[in-house]
């Protein structure tokens, strides 16, 4: 399957959360991840998005498109 690209939105964690960075794609409701930093968290998003999308072709479940457009958070 052809590698899919999805916009994704990072946000800062608030210290009472335990900081950091956590990311969310629109597209993939419910598909999140964290991170120290930036990069980190959208590495660790990658591997969300790779797992989601093995689970979904598993079980013979759509995939979702990337959407066409930018979110910023």
């Amino acid at each position: 399957m052809a590698s899919l690209e999805y916009p994704v939105i990072v946000s800062p964690l608030p210290p009472e959360d335990g900081g950091g960075f956590s990311t969310t794609v629109p597209d993939l409701p419910g598909c999140m991840s964290d991170g120290d930093t930036p990069e980190e968290a959208i590495a660790h998003f990658q591997d969300a998005i790779g797992v989601l999308i093995e689970a979904a072709m598993d079980m013979g479940r759509p995939i979702p498109r990337p959407s066409r457009h930018l979110a910023i958070a």
